[in-house]
């Protein structure tokens, strides 16, 4: 009885027009790396995971405390400072002190301590502009948090221009060493670790969401901040750590793709598109939606350049999205927003 109703429930999932669109999207992938070689295919889940982990910590943030950050590609475009930086420093240092387990492992330290930093750069926003906004005026929450995170974005990309000025801070990779072959196709080291970093971190997220108390408590706050409240959860360090988390999500991202995008002050513009494309389509604060949708976008970008052209690389998903959103307004999993009157 259990396995007819799972898959009766599996059936009617397939049927519908979310399940429509994943499959479809997943044809689209296999053809297209029947006509152009195994590459798309690989371009696609690497990209999409670490679109995944932006796009989870943008609909974290959303889905939590209503806050549309459209600073969000400026703690992506941290990421990558950080990690230039210091991806410089321990490779000058382990130049004069060698050691096999150490240069292994200082890539992985450079991307975490990325991610530390912008979480860290979450927690100072949120303690000094969220919070006393929050305090004193709930009125028009939602337009107030947008011109502030436009201000933020601003500022942080003033202060990458004059701080450590424009031109471009790249390496050539985290992972040294010969690459990996794969059905044909040589794969760099640092896409593969990059994969399986994003793929760990997303079980890791997923994990701790549903089986921590902090996590239990960031979903109750989610879904009803007034009762959370009434059953002891300590509302401000909650939505601090929510900040936290969601900045330092897209922190790694960043600091994890500094071999494909280097360090400029307007890097995170691309991310941060491409994340909302994803949190628009799945539907706006759908945290797990996000992490199928990170790929979805990804094979339509990939798609888009690999047979259209790298100037249609945002009209095909934009187009892509605004025919979806024509008939599932709330996105394709059907979310639904919070209003101001249940913040």
């Amino acid at each position: 009885m259990a396995e007819k109703k799972y898959y009766s429930e599996a059936l009617q999932w397939c049927r519908s027009s979310a399940g429509i669109i994943v499959l479809g999207s997943f044809i689209l992938m296999v053809m297209g790396t029947y006509f152009r070689g195994p590459y798309l295919l690989i371009n696609t889940i690497v990209t999409g995971g670490m679109l995944a982990l932006v796009s989870m910590g943008l609909a974290l943030v959303f889905g939590v405390m209503n806050v549309g950050m459209f600073a969000h590609g400026e703690f992506f475009m941290l990421g990558t400072l950080v990690a230039f930086y210091a991806s410089n420093f321990s490779r000058e240092l382990l130049g004069s002190n060698p050691n096999a387990l150490l240069v292994n492992l200082s890539p992985l330290i450079v991307i975490l301590s990325a991610g530390l930093v912008g979480a860290i750069a979450g927690v100072i926003i949120e303690f000094l502009i969220f919070r006393p906004l929050r305090a004193r005026n709930r009125d028009n929450w939602v337009m107030n948090t947008f011109l502030l995170t436009v201000g933020i974005s601003i500022i942080m990309v003033n202060i990458h221009q004059l701080g450590f000025g424009t031109e471009f801070k790249g390496i050539i990779g985290h992972w040294s060493g010969r690459p990996f072959k794969l059905f044909s196709v040589f794969i760099s080291r640092d896409r593969v670790f990059t994969l399986l970093l994003s793929l760990v971190i997303i079980a890791g997220f997923g994990g701790f969401m549903k089986f921590t108390r902090i996590g239990r408590a960031i979903r109750a706050v989610s879904q009803d901040e007034t009762g959370a409240m009434m059953v002891g959860i300590g509302l401000p360090g909650i939505l601090m750590f929510t900040m936290a988390l969601s900045c330092g999500l897209a922190s790694i991202a960043g600091a994890s793709l500094l071999f494909m995008y280097p360090s400029y002050p307007t890097v995170g513009l691309e991310p941060l598109y491409m994340a909302w494309f994803v949190v628009i389509l799945v539907g706006l604060g759908n945290i797990t939606g996000a992490l199928m949708g990170g790929f979805i976008v990804a094979l339509f970008k990939i798609l888009t350049v690999e047979f259209i052209g790298a100037g249609w690389e945002f009209v095909i998903p934009t187009i892509f999205i605004m025919i979806i959103l024509v008939f599932k307004p709330n996105g394709i999993f059907g979310s639904e927003v919070r209003g101001l009157l249940d913040q």
